[in-house]
C-alpha cells in the first residue's frame, strides 16, 4: 500500500506522538509498504530515514501528494491538514493518542470538531480510555516500546529502589513522589530515588528535596536516552509513575517493564492498560495510596519478583512489529471498503 501520514510535529520534536508515528511508518516499511510522511516540524539536522519526509509542503504539494497515496493516515486529528481529503477521495485514518480537550476539562470548538471527524474515519485508540471519550467506534491497538534499546541487562546492577521518568512538569506528580518519600521516612524506610527529567518544575523540585532533608536519597539526572536510559532503568527496582492527570497511555511504563522494574502508577486513564499486570496502581493524586503501595512493596520484595515474571507474557502485545502488523490489518480493510 501507499501510505501518507500526516503528522505535524515528528523529528527533531520528541515527544510521546512523535516516537510512536516514528515508529509505525518504520515498521510499515520494513512490511513492504510505501511511505511518505508529512510534517509541519523544519529539519534541522541530516537525519535519514527509511521513508521520505516532506517538511512544510505547500498547498500543491500536499494535494501531489494525496493523489499519490492509497490511504490518508493522521496521528491524532489535525484540522488543518484534512482538507486534501475533500478533494481527493481517500480513506482517512486516525490514531487517537491524547484526549481531544483543554487542560481544564472543557472541549474547545476544535475540540468538538475533531470528535466530529471520527464520524468520517477508521479510528484507531491507544486504550479503552480513549476509546470511550469518541463518539464513534474505535479499534484499540495499544502502543508500542523501542525492544532493540528497552530490555534487561543482568550485568547492571539493580542497587536503587525508586525512579522517576517523565518531564519535571505539575501534570507529571514528581512532587507526589517526594511527599511519599517524607512519608516512608516515619515508618523507618529510606528508599533511594532517581529522578530522571528536566522541566519548569525542577527548581522547586530541587527545593522540596531540601526542605524535607532527603538529599541522601534522592538523586536529578537530567534528561536520558537510549542505551544510557535503558542501562539507569536497570538499575532500578521500581519505577513510578505518579501522574496527577489521566495519561491517555504509558509507553514509560512498557520502557520500565522491559527494563525489569515493576510499576507503580496512578490509575486514571490508559496508563493501567500500560501497566497490566506488571505493577500496581493508585488513585491519582493521592499520596497516601502511594506511600502505602511503595511501603508494601519495599516491605515485601518477594512481591517484586511476581510482577517481573509477568513481564514477558505482557510485552508480547507491545512489540513494534505485532502492533504495526494490527495497524496495518485495519488501514488494509479502510482501503478495501472505501
Amino acid at each position: 500500500m501507499r501510505i501518507l501520514i500526516y503528522s505535524p510535529s515528528f523529528y527533531p520534536n520528541i515527544g510521546g506522538l512523535e516516537t510512536i508515528i516514528s515508529t509505525l511508518a518504520h515498521e510499515f516499511v520494513v512490511q513492504g509498504h510505501e511511505v511518505k510522511l508529512v510534517s509541519q516540524t523544519p529539519d534541522k539536522d541530516s537525519l535519514n530515514f527509511p521513508f521520505e519526509v516532506i517538511r512544510r509542503p505547500n498547498n500543491k504539494q500536499l494535494l501531489q501528494l494525496a493523489n499519490w497515496c492509497e490511504v490518508y493516515f493522521q496521528g491524532c486529528v489535525s484540522l488543518k491538514g484534512l482538507w486534501p481529503i475533500f478533494l481527493v477521495h481517500r480513506p482517512l485514518v486516525i490514531t487517537h493518542q491524547t484526549w481531544y480537550r483543554r487542560n481544564d476539562g472543557k472541549e474547545s470548538w476544535q475540540d468538538h470538531l475533531k470528535k466530529l471527524v471520527t464520524r468520517f474515519a477508521t479510528n484507531i485508540s491507544i486504550s479503552q480510555a480513549i476509546a470511550n471519550e469518541l463518539p464513534s467506534a474505535s479499534t484499540i491497538i495499544p502502543n508500542a516500546y523501542c525492544e532493540d534499546i528497552f530490555y534487561e541487562m543482568p550485568e547492571v546492577s539493580r542497587s536503587r529502589e525508586l525512579v522517576f521518568l517523565g518531564r519535571l512538569v505539575s501534570d507529571k506528580g514528581a512532587n507526589l513522589l517526594l511527599e511519599a518519600l517524607v512519608q516512608l521516612k516515619l515508618v523507618g524506610l529510606f528508599p533511594k530515588l532517581t529522578i530522571i527529567g528536566s522541566g519548569e518544575e525542577e527548581t522547586r523540585l530541587r527545593q522540596q528535596v531540601i526542605d524535607n532533608q532527603l538529599e541522601q536519597q534522592v538523586i536529578f539526572v537530567g534528561i536520558q536516552v537510549g542505551q544510557d536510559l535503558s542501562k539507569l532503568l536497570n538499575s532500578h527496582q521500581i519505577l513510578v509513575v505518579p501522574s496527577l492527570w489521566k495519561e491517555p497511555f504509558g509507553i514509560v511504563a512498557l520502557e520500565g517493564i522491559a527494563c525489569g522494574c515493576v510499576v507503580v502508577g496512578s490509575d486514571g486513564g490508559g496508563l493501567k492498560d500500560a501497566i497490566g499486570s506488571c505493577g500496581v496502581t493508585f488513585p491519582n493524586g493521592d499520596t497516601q495510596a502511594l506511600t502505602q503501595v511503595l511501603k508494601n512493596l519495599l516491605q515485601n520484595p518477594e512481591q517484586l519478583i511476581i510482577y517481573r515474571n509477568k513481564a514477558p507474557e505482557h510485552l508480547l502485545h507491545h512489540q513494534k512489529t505485532a502492533i504495526a502488523k494490527a495497524y496495518l490489518e485495519v488501514i488494509k480493510t479502510a482501503v478495501e471498503s472505501s
